[in-house]
């Protein structure tokens, strides 16, 4: 299965993550920020990153723009707690934001279980085929 790298400074959800992928039979490493999560990804080779865009340090963000300079082939799944708003005059949609700025998919927590794992089996699906264009949206279908 993948080897795959989970940054987020909720030690709950990093947890949650890892439990849920590792039964699914893939080998997972977290980190809990995203110097760590940057360090981690230069030195191992992940087929897949799930990073949280609300962390103190260096936030998803800018842990993304540094990943995908200096891998840019791997796939990222961005998540967040923060609110997503239907009104144009409140707070901005982070997760649309990021992936277009590169993020494959996105999921928003609280997630289902079932969710996370069809995210991350659609997204490892697409960059075996080489398609890693992102799928849009919150909760991107695989």
């Amino acid at each position: 299965m993948a080897k795959i790298l989970v940054v987020d400074d909720d030690v709950a959800i990093e947890m949650t993550i890892r439990l849920l992928l590792e039964r699914a039979g893939h080998s997972v490493v977290t980190a809990d920020d995203g110097r760590k999560g940057l360090a981690l990804c230069q030195s191992g080779d992940f087929d897949l990153l799930f990073l949280d865009i609300f962390m103190s340090g260096m936030d998803g963000f800018e842990t993304m723009r540094m990943v995908r300079q200096q891998r840019p082939q791997m796939p990222i799944i961005v998540i967040s707690g923060r609110p997503i708003s239907s009104e144009a005059d409140s707070a901005p949609d982070f997760l649309t934001m990021a992936t277009k700025l590169g993020a494959v998919s996105s999921l928003q927590k609280p997630f289902r279980p079932a969710e996370l794992l069809a995210t991350a089996t659609g997204r490892l699906e697409a960059a075996e085929r080489g398609s890693l264009r992102p799928a849009g949206g919150v909760a991107s279908s695989p």
